[in-house]
């Protein structure tokens, strides 16, 4: 019988696991590991290591943050993905060709995730553009709620089409901002009506076929003083008015937006007391311990239902599928255009 998950999603420190991290995927707690771009030298180095930990753990979730652009951890052996923001540039356009566009990134980015031994990549990015954030930029959809909403479903049938569950990321909105969460506190002076008409509207679409969200670590305070991450009232809408019944994953609790709420055992109970299903402690071992320590004998039940359930593709014959050669060709075109504008 399959153990459920704990709650408590790792970082590794390289390309295969040391002999503590061996040891410390076995505690109860670990509910799975998310990778970084020091984790990834090619997409069958990422499988081989995949691998690795599901000889240890096989209930593992495994992730990774894969969006494209400049949120990309694995490089080699995949396709080289353009940012969101470009992939949204003519939709206003040709709608209809970009919506089928971007619901092939979303089954491409499937496939190629389940080919390396994934379960899921944090994504899509939901946040609407407003100009302002520049953590978020191109990563967004765009600066219209309702085309961020549109794009970011075909993403979603995309994903789900590769058998892949689909994380929305990053409630309720991280585009009106200018601060960066990783390295600050961000505030949004914004009254609840203003984000209720703009920056919820993706997320409010978008509820009933999400597999995960994320909840941002940003204060809202026309609505409440915690950051969104910490909050039962913004969790709490979530899942009451917005219907949303899949995975609530924090954002990293070792994120400066995050050590307001105290110890790194203390930002964990609030989390989980807020509402959060699973959470993310990455580049502190040591807060990662504590974490640990605080949470054992929790398991997160939802977050075993983003496993992913298929016989997983083969890398080597991705390239036989006439879909994936057509959407990698457009894709790779997209992503060399942005890097080496004219």
């Amino acid at each position: 019988m399959t153990r459920l998950p704990g709650p408590v999603m790792l970082d590794l420190e390289g390309l295969h696991l040391t002999a503590d991290e061996r040891d410390l995927l076995t505690h109860e707690a670990v509910g799975g590991v998310i990778l970084f771009g020091r984790n990834t030298e090619s997409a069958r180095q990422v499988q081989a290591l995949c691998a690795e930990i599901r000889r240890i753990r096989p209930e593992l979730l495994l992730a990774v943050d894969q969006e494209g652009g400049r949120v990309q951890r694995i490089k080699e052996g995949v396709t080289r993905l353009p940012a969101m923001g470009v992939l949204s540039r003519e939709y206003s356009q040709a709608p209809e060709a970009t919506l089928a566009l971007v619901k092939d990134a979303g089954w491409l980015l499937g496939m190629e995730m389940a080919a390396c031994g994934l379960d899921i990549s944090f994504a899509p990015v939901l946040d609407v553009d407003i100009g302002i954030s520049s953590v978020i930029g191109d990563r967004s959809f765009g600066a219209d709620p309702e085309q961020v909403a549109a794009l970011g479903y075909a993403f979603v049938h995309g994903l789900h089409e590769a058998g892949m569950a689909a994380v929305g990321k990053h409630f309720p909105g991280h585009g009106g901002v200018a601060a960066d969460s990783h390295i600050a506190l961000p505030v949004d002076e914004r009254p609840l009506e203003t984000l209720k008409q703009q920056d919820l509207i993706p997320f409010t679409r978008l509820a009933g076929v999400l597999n995960g969200i994320m909840p941002a670590h940003v204060i809202y305070p026309a609505f409440d003083p915690r950051p969104a991450g910490f909050s039962p009232s913004w969790l709490g809408m979530l899942r009451e008015s917005l219907g949303f019944k899949g995975c609530i994953f924090s954002d990293d609790l070792s994120m400066q937006g995050a050590q307001q709420a105290g110890s790194p055992a203390q930002r964990a109970h609030a989390a989980l007391e807020a509402g959060c299903d699973m959470l993310l402690v990455c580049n502190d071992r040591q807060a990662a311990l504590e974490v640990l320590q605080a949470c054992q004998g929790r398991r997160a039940k939802r977050a075993g239902k983003l496993l992913y359930g298929r016989a997983r593709p083969d890398l080597d014959a991705l390239e036989a599928l006439t879909r994936w050669r057509r959407t990698h060709a457009r894709l790779e075109a997209m992503a060399a255009q942005a890097n080496n504008p004219l």
